[in-house]
């Protein structure tokens, strides 16, 4: 534990806020990247990334005007419930992770968003924006809300957190946008299912007030820098550079592989100090994925391995909601981590994809993600680096690069497989994931069966 105590002194996984699975039929040891760099040569520069627009959204409502945005809340608008996943949405604007968004999405922004895939800001310039950021509300709250231009937006306990000034109420094109976000209307996509089928007819956009920074209270929020925190913590390391790895899943040796490779080439381009941001998803995701707390802890443990260099990575949760709209949700993954600080982005095999709800087949081809990345407009500023697949090499031990030249030599080990393995409580091959990250792998599975009183175990804390 003390040897516990000074990693943490000195990781990312920073201990206080600095101001206050694939589809189961795809390898997940197989990750791949662009054969060749994004637009032209990239140019070796000090200094982190400009934000979308030109600065970072900040819409939490200042310490003095709170009380009173909060007396107004309460006692004279109509108001509006928000879900979880509504929740989350406000999380990431009032943080300026959709900068320059300033509010949930009016008729022509979120028409811009399903057409385009972009926003056009007043000067002309676009920036990337390729997942609505919608609130629906139902035919009663639309009635309730009547003439007024301001409503509160109130917890499932009733506690305003928000106003929306200035609202614009128009029809909730479900269809339309379920087909051209996931390409498809087929049943059983998750987040539809979660937050769209059943939703309200109607969406209402705004500017947005958020009462006080979003809190979950799960042991978790530590974690959750915003991007003027990470920046803060950037620029405080000295970056130069600063490449992110988005991810839903427990860290393999693979991951690690990609991550450590990738800083030594920008090194060898020119770069004398980039920085890892390790960037779990911390949102909604479908029933079958690790858990977030799990998959802190897990990624706690890469760390502490020294899979990954403490002084050079920082890890910390994206708070979005996961899509899993494949090419299309790529672009927004990549766009968030821009307003973060990152200049480069790695991306691997069917970024955000899962298998076909109906048929048994992939949703999305696996290598478009990567490519729509690289012309996709507003993300010309991303530069995305090429690599090879990582794979379990049979005659190293280790996971490593394949070499097309010798294929028996490599072992692509599936999503089922490792689930079932550690379902087993059975060992992958030695170097596929450093053992302490497998522990807690084998763990989480292991609290799945229920206790001996039929209930199941706590949720684990990192």
């Amino acid at each position: 534990m003390a040897s516990m105590a000074a990693a943490l002194n000195k990781t990312p996984f920073l201990s206080q806020p600095l101001t206050k699975s694939p589809s189961s039929d795809l390898p997940i040891a197989a990750v791949s990247f662009p054969s060749k760099p994004r637009r032209g040569n990239i140019t070796v520069r000090a200094g982190l990334i400009t934000p979308d627009g030109g600065k970072l959204v900040d819409l939490i409502v200042e310490e003095p005007r709170r009380r009173e945005k909060k007396h107004e809340a309460a006692t004279e608008l109509p108001r509006v419930e928000l879900t979880a996943i509504d929740m989350q949405w406000m999380h990431v604007l009032s943080e300026g992770w959709a900068s320059p968004l300033g509010g949930f999405m009016r008729e022509s922004e979120f028409l811009q968003t399903l057409h385009f895939n972009s926003l056009r800001l007043d000067d002309g310039s676009v920036v990337n924006m390729s997942v609505p950021i919608v609130l629906a509300i139902d035919d009663e709250q639309k009635a309730s809300i009547g003439e007024s231009k301001r409503v509160a937006l109130v917890d499932s306990d009733g506690n305003p957190v928000a106003i929306l000034t200035d609202i614009e109420i128009y029809k909730h094109p479900k269809e339309e946008r379920i087909a051209r976000t996931w390409g498809t209307t087929a049943p059983g996509l998750p987040y539809v299912e979660e937050a769209i089928t059943n939703a309200g007819n109607w969406l209402i956009g705004g500017d947005l007030e958020v009462l006080e920074p979003v809190k979950y209270n799960d042991g978790l929020d530590r974690f959750r820098l915003s991007p003027a925190e990470l920046r803060k913590e950037l620029e405080k390391r000295g970056a130069d550079a600063v490449f992110a790895f988005q991810l839903r899943n427990p860290v393999h040796n693979g991951h690690a592989l990609l991550m450590t490779d990738t800083r030594r080439r920008l090194l060898e381009m020119g770069y004398k100090n980039p920085i890892l941001l390790l960037h779990p998803l911390g949102g909604y995701t479908k029933a079958d994925d690790v858990p977030l707390s799990w998959r802190m802890k897990q990624h706690e443990k890469v760390l502490e391995d020294g899979v990954l260099d403490p002084e050079t990575t920082v890890v910390s949760i994206f708070p979005s909601p996961m899509h899993y709209a494949g090419p299309t949700e790529v672009q927004w993954h990549a766009k968030a981590r821009i307003n973060a600080g990152a200049n480069f982005y790695i991306v691997g095999r069917d970024p955000a994809g899962m298998g076909h709800p109906v048929e048994k087949r992939d949703l999305y081809d696996a290598d478009h993600g990567k490519k729509v990345l690289s012309m996709a407009p507003g993300l010309e500023r991303l530069n995305i680096l090429p690599f090879k697949v990582a794979a379990y090499d049979k005659t190293q031990g280790k996971m490593a690069f394949f070499d097309p030249s010798r294929p028996q030599d490599f072992l692509f080990i599936s999503g089922t497989k490792m689930r079932t393995l550690a379902k087993n409580k059975e060992n992958p091959p030695d170097g596929f994931m450093c053992p302490g990250g497998w522990q807690v792998l084998v763990d989480y599975y292991d609290s799945l069966t229920p206790a001996g009183n039929g209930r199941l175990p706590e949720v684990v804390s990192a």
